[in-house]
């Protein structure tokens, strides 16, 4: 005879049924914790820029402590300071300008062997110039039916300003974060582009002004509105939310971002000291997972957890911004002009393209603007470009870390590039402002290829180019 369960039966089953849950989650975790940190208290460093979001993240979602790390994230006051910290040690770690771990490994400034495991996005960057350097340009952008202006906006449009400020004997003045920044080589290409030299370094010079007809130089990104509106500089570039900064404030416009001048180019890095990683081996990887896992978060199910990730950066301990400046740009949309606001889904990405895997030919990229612009001296053969690459970047780490998630089922196998040499198929022309097209495994090609800069064995002397 069928015999009806009584109602404690019923709940010993359902506590059963919870405890075995509870079990397998136990074991999934004890699994996820397989690995045995050396070090779990930890500093890492940032600048207050949406791109750090990775970081923020991993934090707040407690992605770090799943890894068995207790993180404290420490604002920094620029570039030189986070970087100086992360050499002596006292900053385990940082949110890095791509250029940085290349340059100091080179001994270009600080010489420090830094490495990274982990790309933080692509994208996210704008030039942006004053409300009467863009009335002058106007006159020369094209207008759309809409009245509008038709975007991408080329340095042409900037050159006849360029000139009339030269012919007036007035300094074009503008601001970039970092010598060896993202922004200081997309700033340099966008006005090369247009036929505006944007000056060499030499061995003797590291101003960046030699032969100039724009006269760059560093301004905190923070800083770059205040200095915008007060004059001292004409136009700058720069990572969110400081163009967007200067549309709120009314003092400036977006005249491109850095997806019209090269679509999907590589950004910020993690970058932690060569000797850090060989002595806490772990550790750096327990990091990469847990950076791996915040910059899914941060793109799946079509950007939908981005109001929430504006959220966490708008807070002052993180970027500090107004949420609404935030979202403009982190939420797939950008502003031009005050009203001209615009769909750029691609404009931050954290995770989609492989946005986390460190490319070998994102590294070769930015030496080439390096020996362009004469931050590299002296001519270098392509194997030297390869081989100061693969000392930099460790897509090795990289793709161990993502095998651990994958078994941990944080993951998808599809989300990551396992068979890559390291190297991105070739730019085509028609995704970068000039028209001419990157192949990262021929260094010296591209370099010659591009109309303004150093080329094959010349150098500056002095005020002058000489040989080739």
């Amino acid at each position: 005879m069928k015999k009806t369960m009584t109602a404690h039966a019923c709940q010993n089953r359902v506590l059963g049924a919870v405890t075995a849950l509870a079990l397998v989650s136990a074991a999934t975790m004890a699994e996820a914790e397989m690995l045995d940190v050396e070090k779990d208290e930890l500093t890492f460093g940032f600048i207050k820029l949406t791109d750090m979001a990775p970081l923020a993240v991993a934090k707040e979602l407690h992605y770090f402590e799943d890894e068995g790390l207790y993180v404290t994230l420490e604002p920094q006051a620029n570039w030189k300071v986070l970087l100086d910290r992360v050499i002596t040690g006292e900053l385990d770690g940082a949110h890095m300008l791509a250029g940085q771990p290349l340059a100091a490994t080179i001994g270009f400034g600080t010489k420090a062997h830094i490495v990274t495991p982990f790309s933080m996005d692509l994208n996210g960057n704008g030039i942006t110039v004053s409300n009467e350097v863009w009335e002058m340009m106007k006159e020369h952008v094209p207008m759309g039916e809409d009245g509008k202006p038709v975007h991408p906006i080329k340095a042409d449009a900037l050159k006849p300003v360029v000139d009339q400020f030269k012919a007036e004997g007035k300094p074009f003045n503008m601001g970039m974060v970092f010598p060896v920044s993202t922004h200081n080589y997309e700033l340099r290409y966008w006005l090369a582009s247009g036929g505006i030299h944007p000056g060499f370094y030499s061995k003797t010079d590291v101003s960046g002004q030699i032969k100039a007809d724009a006269f760059l130089s560093v301004t905190p990104p923070p800083q770059m509105p205040a200095t915008l509106e007060a004059g001292t500089i004409h136009g700058y570039c720069v990572g969110e939310p400081w163009n967007q900064q200067a549309v709120f404030k009314g003092i400036g416009v977006p005249v491109i971002t850095d997806y019209e001048i090269w679509k999907n180019n590589p950004e910020k890095v993690f970058g932690l000291t060569a000797e850090f990683v060989e002595k806490y081996p772990n550790t750096t990887l327990a990091i990469t997972k847990a950076l791996i896992r915040a910059a899914k978060w941060l793109d799946e199910n079509d950007n939908a957890n981005r109001m929430e990730a504006v959220e966490i950066l708008a807070r002052s301990e993180y970027v500090g911004a107004d949420a609404e400046v935030i979202a403009n740009s982190m939420t797939g949309t950008f502003e031009y002009e005050k009203g001209d606001k615009r769909a750029v889904p691609d404009f931050n990405v954290f995770f989609r393209y492989f946005a986390t895997y460190p490319y070998y030919s994102d590294a070769i990229w930015y030496l080439t603007q390096m020996r362009r612009w004469g931050q590299i001296a002296e001519h270098k053969p392509d194997d030297w470009y390869h081989e100061v690459a693969r000392t930099v970047y460790r897509p090795d780490i990289y793709l161990e870390a993502a095998r651990m998630l994958v078994e941990e089922g944080l993951v998808d196998e599809a989300d990551f590039p396992w068979d890559s040499d390291g190297y991105r198929a070739p730019t085509p022309a028609a995704d970068i402002i000039d028209g001419i097209s990157y192949d990262g495994r021929k260094p010296n090609a591209y370099i010659d290829s591009l109309p303004i800069g150093l080329k094959a064995n010349q150098t500056v002397e002095g005020t002058e180019v000489v040989g080739g």
